[in-house]
């Protein structure tokens, strides 16, 4: 059976590494990367990849850099794109960059070492990733779930704060050991083949998948969504946005959501217990402003294209 090294693959073996501990990183690192431009699987760029990938996975996450958390990011990134298909029109995607970089620089993590990126996801599924140091992606279900461009604000604000608490990296550490890592441990120090890599690989996928299940098949923590949402509201205020517009995107989503059913309602918790804990933190009886007819005509042509 012939097996294929892409670069989803090539990634997933370097974050299926760091799990086999720190003492036998380096060495399988070098052997890996060796075997693997060798027999021509990946190329100069990819085995750069993967030894920068591998170095910052090899620390405790509290002593990971800017940098390092980029090139996890990038991997869980690959990860979710290799489940989910990138919507491409450019235009869209544009107007969503550009007010999800507003949003970013009013936050309190207003950079990255790699920038924030934002992208749409072409499923109607209901749902939303924020990957280490900032890759952020919001599927074109939970868009239409938007009414205005408040309540879009909302939603990649609730995001960058993922990425502003490190969320994201506190769920690649509870990443559990498979059986893969038992294998790996075994065949440490050896030059391995071509073959034996791409078999290896193959097995890794599975550690990969474990690692950024928590982002998409079982979400974060309670707490850590509260969390988020709490730094969303923040950042919504400090921009000028209406915070009361997440409490009504979360409205709007409860009537879409089946109990049960995958994206949002499968990864975070229900929409009212969010709205609970929101209204205590808005705590305002204000009204909300009326936007400008300039920023609902360009959310409205934007909803007309995704």
């Amino acid at each position: 059976m012939k097996y294929t090294l892409g670069l989803f693959s090539s990634l997933a073996l370097a974050m299926a590494i760091f799990l086999t501990g720190c003492d036998t990183l380096n060495q399988m690192t070098q052997g890996v990367t060796s075997a693997a431009a060798s027999a021509g699987l990946i190329n100069t760029d990819q085995a750069e990849s993967i030894t920068k990938t591998t170095a910052a996975v090899s620390k405790t996450f509290e002593d990971i850099t800017p940098s390092q958390e980029y090139y996890i990011g990038r991997t869980v990134g690959a990860t979710i794109l290799h489940k989910y298909k990138p919507f491409d029109k450019e235009e869209p995607i544009r107007y969503l960059n550009t007010l999800g970089q507003a949003l970013a620089l009013a936050s309190e993590r207003p950079e990255t070492f790699g920038g924030y990126h934002f992208m749409i996801l072409d499923t109607s599924e209901i749902n939303a990733f924020a990957a280490p140091g900032g890759l952020i992606f919001v599927s074109r279900g939970l868009i239409h779930c938007c009414k205005t461009e408040d309540a879009l604000a909302a939603v990649l604000a609730h995001e960058i704060g993922h990425v502003q608490l490190r969320h994201g990296l506190q769920a690649i550490e509870k990443g559990r050991i498979t059986s893969a890592v038992t294998t790996l441990a075994a065949e440490s120090g050896k030059n391995l083949g071509g073959q034996q890599l791409a078999e290896l690989t193959k097995s890794f996928e599975g550690a990969i998948t474990d690692i950024t299940g928590t982002l998409v098949n079982n979400g974060y923590a309670r707490k850590l969504e509260f969390q988020a949402d709490a730094s969303a509201v923040k950042t919504l205020k400090n921009i000028g946005y209406d915070p009361n517009a997440l409490v009504a995107m979360l409205e709007e989503m409860d009537r879409h959501l089946k109990p049960g059913g995958m994206g949002f309602a499968k990864t975070h918790p229900k929409p009212q217990d969010r709205i609970d804990e929101l209204r205590k933190i808005i705590r305002t009886t204000n009204p909300p402003s009326t936007p400008s007819k300039a920023r609902v005509e360009r959310f409205e042509t934007f909803l007309e294209k995704v």
